[in-house]
């Protein structure tokens, strides 16, 4: 029996469907929310009433939280202190229903979705789908680069750094020693300032305990950002300061410099020129996780789907987009909000109160977005923040960060484990996570 023929008929919503028996049935409007980053987990957070039943699909069985993915990378923190199941997340709220699947396409004539488990229809669909590691086409980049936009993702980052780390051990040329301990960075925005960050420490504080045999004066990492500034969603002077201290701190920081080919050995530039390496970390872009089934012409350029200020996808009375994946244009945002975390927990947070609005036959708020300011930290005692009303840099904007990043993440075992890992590793600055993680087929 394939796994799209066990249904019942079933009335939903005033309507006959097709429906997936392993969901429950219900007399009352069904939320579908596809994907559980921060805008879909807002979302079904505050809608979580009886008034609806929620269904969240997600390819995972948990919540990422993806400004730490970095230092997974690097060996600052276990996977499982970023990351909470959603099942633990919605115990006890019986109208909530989790599925772990991947989402195909979307059929908005009838109501439903296609999925790895089934069909599953909506009264209301929420497209939170995220974005994913933008390498605008270039096929060679994208075999060989490593990226972080997902947990596993980040441990792969971890397990190849450290391997090259071992491999460096076992050259006899210079030359090949030099490109094992090469780490190029494209993208000098949050992401890739970080972990150039986080492997200069790594360099001056543990590898040379770990690996007394070799001479780390060798070593280089360099960040590649394609346009004149680093950091460019924010000033000028946090820019600055941020490539002040990746220098003070041994990165070679190369503005203006774009990466056009990498075959896993030689970094070619847009200038000609070329790097020897054999690790890439590519953090120069994104784009959003479209779905199919959607009119082409609400899909912008970078994969962004159109919404109007209720976030309603354009010419969908009942479909909707938020986070990353949602493009709303105004005259603040041309191109849409900023792909981060806060434009996504603000729009899920306005389109709750706005489908309990729709119930409930009350006008609906358009979302405006509020500011609460952007920050990145470049290492230990290093950060730049910007607040609507005060920008600073140095150790009070890096306890800041802590603060703000320690506050976000999910339930109390997370944030102690976090703190905990963060005070031991700044104390002794060697936290034991360095480990290389291969696959069950990799026996020697």
């Amino acid at each position: 029996m394939s796994e799209l023929t066990n249904y019942n008929n079933c009335i939903f919503g005033g309507k006959n469907f097709k429906m997936n028996s392993n969901i429950p049935t219900s007399t009352k409007p069904r939320v579908v929310i596809i994907g559980g980053g921060f805008g879909g987990l807002q979302l079904a957070n505050s809608i979580s009433t009886k008034k609806f039943q929620v269904v969240l699909i997600d390819r995972n069985n948990f919540h990422q939280f993806q400004p730490l993915f970095y230092q997974v990378a690097t060996a600052g923190l276990e996977p499982s202190s970023i990351s909470f199941p959603f099942r633990k997340i919605f115990q006890g709220k019986e109208n909530v229903v989790i599925r772990m699947g991947v989402v195909k396409e979307i059929n908005s004539k009838e109501n439903k979705i296609l999925t790895s488990i089934g069909e599953i229809a909506y009264d209301h669909l929420i497209i939170s789908t995220g974005a994913d590691t933008n390498y605008f086409g270039n096929k060679e980049i994208a075999a060989n680069a490593l990226s972080m936009k997902s947990i596993s993702e980040a441990l792969n980052v971890r397990n190849m750094l450290f391997q090259k780390l071992e491999d460096a051990v076992l050259q006899t040329s210079e030359r090949d020693l030099k490109a094992h301990l090469t780490f190029v960075i494209v993208g000098g925005g949050p992401t890739g300032v970080e972990v150039a960050g986080a492997i200069a420490e790594m360099k001056r504080f543990i590898l040379p305990k770990d690996f007394p045999e070799m001479d780390f004066k060798a070593m280089r990492i360099i960040l590649l950002e394609g346009s004149p500034n680093l950091l460019n969603a924010m000033s000028g002077v946090s820019s600055e300061k941020a490539k002040i201290y990746l220098e003070k701190m041994g990165v070679e920081v190369l503005t203006n410099m774009v990466v056009t080919d990498y075959n896993g050995k030689i970094a070619r530039l847009k200038d000609n020129s070329e790097i020897s390496t054999r690790t890439l970390i590519w953090a120069a872009g994104v784009k959003g996780n479209v779905l199919s089934g959607l009119d082409e012409n609400v899909i912008t350029p970078n994969s962004r789907i159109k919404v109007n200020e209720f976030n309603e996808v354009f010419g969908y009375e009942n479909i909707y987009a938020i986070g990353d994946i949602a493009c709303m244009e105004s005259k603040e945002f041309p191109r849409g909000h900023p792909q981060m975390a806060q434009p996504a927990i603000q729009q899920g947070k306005n389109l709750a109160k706005n489908l309990l609005n729709k119930c409930e036959n009350k006008p609906l708020k358009p979302f405006k977005y509020r500011d609460l300011g952007s920050m990145a930290t470049v290492g230990r005692n290093k950060a730049v923040v910007e607040l609507p009303k005060a920008k600073f840099q140095g150790f009070f904007a890096w306890v800041l960060w802590l603060v703000v990043h320690l506050k976000s993440i999910l339930g109390v075992r997370n944030k102690f484990l976090v703190l905990l890992n963060w005070i031991w590793n700044y104390i002794t600055y060697n936290l034991s996570l360095r480990l290389i993680i291969k696959a069950n087929d990799e026996k020697h």
